[in-house]
């Protein structure tokens, strides 16, 4: 599986490959190269740029218009966009980086 095709896992929505390419290129990943899923490293940046993609979206009005369905309006649309924009922000601000975990967590209270 590419660093493209996990993103697209994660988001769901109808992108060029090539605007797709340059919100991956934005956050230190390249689209076809192999995402590699025990790099905490890596699953950050894609989370990093599903959420550049959603603050798009949600910064974009016409385009909410393209997403309404006949069950939800374009403000529950908006409300759960937010949300996910939410939850994601708090995931990755927990997330360590493959540098973190590697580093020794014991700190000296007495030296």
């Amino acid at each position: 599986m590419t660093n493209l095709q996990r993103l697209l896992l994660a988001i769901e929505i109808d992108l060029s490959q090539e605007e797709l390419a340059v919100y991956l290129e934005e956050n230190d990943l390249k689209p076809h190269d192999e995402y590699i899923a025990t790099s905490q490293t890596n699953k950050r940046n894609i989370y990093k740029t599903a959420l550049s993609i959603l603050e798009s979206v949600a910064n974009n009005t016409s385009r909410m218009k393209n997403y309404k369905e006949d069950d939800m309006s374009v403000t529950d649309f908006h409300e759960n966009l937010m949300a996910r924009i939410d939850q994601l922000e708090r995931t990755i601000r927990t997330m360590k980086t493959d540098e973190e975990i590697s580093q020794s967590n014991v700190f000296f209270l007495f030296g």
